[in-house]
């Protein structure tokens, strides 16, 4: 029979999982950014022999590329992963286009004008020949001799524009993709690119939902509970959670991606569940608070133990085919559920049994 955790001074339970925060904290400086929220290129080879990882890696890292390399082995044989930071080149095309985007409008609006107001013409000479600029910049970037000027139908210096983009990438692919051929033989590859633009875009849109998911949250506790402090209890945890799974996500080397953030997401979402669980039976039940608080413990430890099973067979599996994708959300899954236990039971429970008793 496990002993009521809560008989007391129960405050001392905080003490562990707040040392837990801080640590978790202090490594976050350390959080890798994957090819998704970074940019970048990753290139899965399918391996038909041995290879030196290290040797393709320095001679990456010779030509200017910013490279990571990592090899698996599972039952169908070695896998390669090799990860390259996006180059100065890219991330100038990327500003280029972004910035012709922006102007082409702009130039099309004042060119149309012209044709009724004189006045206009000048602006949109000065207009175009900063858009010619921005283009012949791509074209040389691209490799190619086509000038701006020549191009009279914006239409068509569009489409050459973003032909030369589209070469600038796959000419940055090419290049890696040369070195790669003279340290390894393989039967399949997988190439995945992410521009610089897009990668913003991935931050965005995270940093939004997560935005959004924190409203929702307060004013979906605020409803329950009608009190300030148990509704600050359930997001102290939610959010200790998220902070515990990000610190172990630092220190194993595990990089925030898309699968990743998507186990982060569910753990708000597990995190609000047992939190609420523990604040309705302490608040809403009759009887003493600690043993609802005790109660409350052992049915949210049960359905924490069952997820965290549930994960580790799928952490396992990931080990032994070597699926990054599996790796990364059930690594970060357990780590979160690992952190909920010490969350939930000793930051929630301590302030909502605090709360109750001090109410009387």
């Amino acid at each position: 029979m496990i002993p009521n955790i809560y008989k007391g001074d129960y405050r001392l339970l905080a003490i562990l999982p707040v040392l837990l925060i801080l640590v978790s904290i202090l490594l976050l400086p350390n959080l890798k950014f994957g090819v998704d929220f970074r940019g970048g290129t990753l290139i899965t080879l399918q391996l038909d022999g041995p290879w030196d990882a290290e040797a393709l890696q320095a001679d990456l890292d010779s030509h200017g590329f910013d490279s990571s390399v990592k090899v698996f082995e599972g039952s169908m044989g070695n896998t390669a992963e090799i990860e390259v930071s996006q180059t100065e080149e890219i991330e100038e095309a990327d500003s280029l286009k972004e910035h012709f985007n922006t102007l082409l409008d702009e130039v099309s609006f004042l060119e149309a004008q012209s044709y009724e107001d004189p006045e206009k013409l000048r602006e949109y000479n000065e207009k175009r020949t900063e858009l010619n600029e921005i283009s012949d910049r791509m074209f040389v970037l691209a490799g190619s001799n086509t000038k701006a000027e020549m191009q009279p139908n914006l239409n068509q210096l569009k489409k050459l524009f973003s032909d030369a983009y589209l070469r600038v990438y796959s000419s940055h692919t090419e290049r890696i993709m040369q070195i790669v051929d003279q340290h390894a033989t393989y039967s399949s590859k997988s190439v995945e690119t992410v521009s610089p633009a897009l990668s913003t875009h991935f931050i965005g849109q995270a940093t939004t939902v997560v935005f959004y998911s924190a409203i929702l949250s307060v004013i979906l506790v605020f409803f329950f509970f009608r009190a300030p402090v148990p509704s600050l209890a359930v997001l102290v945890g939610a959010f200790s959670d998220i902070v515990i799974a990000l610190g172990a996500m630092s220190l194993f080397g595990i990089p925030l991606s898309l699968p990743s953030f998507a186990a982060l997401l569910m753990l708000i979402g597990y995190s609000l569940d047992t939190d609420i669980l523990l604040t309705m039976r302490i608040l809403k039940r009759r009887g003493d608070p600690r043993e609802n608080a005790f109660d409350a413990m052992k049915t949210g430890m049960t359905m924490s133990i069952t997820a965290m099973v549930a994960f580790a067979a799928l952490f396992i599996l990931a080990l032994i085919t070597h699926i990054p994708t599996y790796y990364e959300i059930s690594a970060v899954a357990l780590a979160g559920l690992v952190g909920d236990l010490f969350a939930t039971w000793g930051i929630n429970a301590v302030m909502v049994l605090h709360y109750k008793e001090a109410r009387g």
